[in-house]
């Protein structure tokens, strides 16, 4: 099997440690270790480090590089920019086209994805790899505990394998009253971004449902014979579609299974997630610095500074020596609304 980890974001939520120039993947927010060697370190029980390849921007290519020193260098894929996942994919499994039998197996995952139990997670690789043989394009959905609004949903259909479901429909992130229907309902599971299938059938699925990538495919193809897999193929991959798989490719196709998962899964998608799976002290804070707290419960603090909490609650504060940010921990979604004003305002230095 081989293992494509997606690992070109920039992590605007995360805002302002996560910054263009060392963006949330590369960021050591949950352990000693930053949330790509986590991912990594993952997968090497069942896929060899030579069978694990790395999706990022030109921009991260160093960056990859030094945490990941073990890689082989051509197991870097370069976007001469990020896109979107569907074209991300799609450039993705061309290139292992070229390396592999087409027959291949590829688990696909976000850099950036916290798993707490690991072994549950390479016995789901394992079912999800019988799903894939068969031509199936497998998503894994997980099991919800609560009705969240922030996750796009999977609805199972009928059990066709024992872990192995048809889906029925992809839904979009619901409002609340949805997301109990969802809850109560039991056959909707969060959507992980995790997909496995067979080199051929994901190639066959652009051909299938978004022609146009493949055509820009064969485009990039013919450079790469022509000058090597170094070879500047901006040109051509600025002409594909911005969008993500789950929409070009997952809502379209017809051999769609979801594999039902449960392992300790969040994508920390915001300082609320982070703060979420984080170990707590008796107040319920988070405090990654060194402090004084005086009636202050249910915090997360960030910062090489001394901070003293006095009489405050549910707030998220990070430093990151340049800048300040200080939200209400339920808001913490909309950092991503503070980078997008400071692009307009062309705050290049903060962003």
């Amino acid at each position: 099997m081989i293992a494509l980890i997606m690992a070109g974001g920039i992590g605007t939520r995360f805002w302002p440690l996560s910054r263009e120039f060392n963006p949330k993947q590369f960021l050591k927010i949950i352990s000693d270790k930053s949330m790509l060697q986590m991912t990594v370190e993952r997968l090497l029980p069942k896929i060899k480090i030579e069978d694990i390849f790395i999706v990022t921007a030109r921009s991260q290519v160093e960056l990859t590089k030094k945490h990941l020193p073990q890689l082989p260098a051509e197991n870097i894929i370069v976007e001469p920019f990020g896109m979107n996942t569907a074209p991300c994919i799609a450039l993705s499994a061309q290139y292992l086209a070229r390396k592999y039998d087409n027959k291949e197996k590829m688990i696909v995952l976000p850099a950036d994805h916290l798993i707490t139990v690991k072994d549950d997670f390479l016995a789901s690789l394992d079912v999800g790899e019988i799903s894939a043989e068969q031509d199936n394009l497998v998503t894994f959905g997980i099991k919800p505990d609560y009705p969240a609004t922030g996750y796009g949903y999977i609805e199972a259909g009928r059990e066709i394998e024992k872990g192995m479901f048809y889906v029925k429909q992809f839904k979009e992130k619901p409002d609340i009253e949805t997301a109990k229907t969802f809850l109560n309902a039991g056959n909707f599971f969060w959507n992980s971004g995790m997909f496995m299938w067979k080199i051929e059938t994901i190639l066959k699925a652009y051909q299938d449902y978004l022609p146009k990538v493949t055509q820009i495919l064969e485009k990039i193809n013919t450079k790469w014979n022509a000058e090597g897999l170094s070879a500047d193929i901006a040109e051509e991959y600025a002409l594909m579609p911005k969008i993500p798989v789950d929409i070009g490719i997952m809502e379209k196709a017809e051999k769609r299974i979801v594999i039902p998962v449960d392992y300790g899964w969040s994508d920390v998608g915001s300082w609320k997630a982070l703060y979420d799976v984080s170990h707590k002290d008796e107040n319920n804070n988070v405090l990654k610095c060194k402090n004084k707290i005086i009636k202050s419960k249910n915090n997360y603090v960030n910062s090489n500074k001394f901070v003293a909490l006095i009489g405050v609650k549910n707030l998220v504060v990070i430093d990151s020596g340049d800048a300040l940010l200080i939200a209400n921990k339920d808001r913490s979604e909309d950092v991503k609304k503070i980078v997008e004003k400071l692009k307009k305002d062309g705050k290049e230095e903060l962003l």
